[in-house]
C-alpha cells in the first residue's frame, strides 16, 4: 500500500510540475508571439502545457554521455 501511494504521489508531482513549467510558455507565447507575428492567436494555459509537452517530445536529446 505504501508503494502505491508513493507511485501515485510521484505521478501527481510530475503532472503538477509540468503544469507549473508550462506557465512561462503561456506567458511568452501570449506576450511576445501574438503581437509580433500576424495570424498567431493567444493560447490558453492548457494549450501551452500541450505545446511544452509536444516540444519536449520532439526536441528531446537522445545522446548518452559517458
Amino acid at each position: 500500500m505504501e508503494k502505491l501511494l508513493l507511485i501515485l504521489g510521484a505521478i501527481a508531482f510530475v503532472i503538477l510540475a509540468s503544469l507549473v513549467f508550462s506557465i512561462p510558455v503561456w506567458l511568452l507565447w501570449n506576450g511576445c508571439l501574438v503581437g509580433a507575428i500576424t495570424g498567431v492567436n493567444e493560447v490558453s494555459w492548457l494549450q501551452a502545457w500541450g505545446l511544452a509537452l509536444l516540444c519536449g517530445l520532439l526536441f528531446k536529446s537522445n545522446t548518452v554521455q559517458k
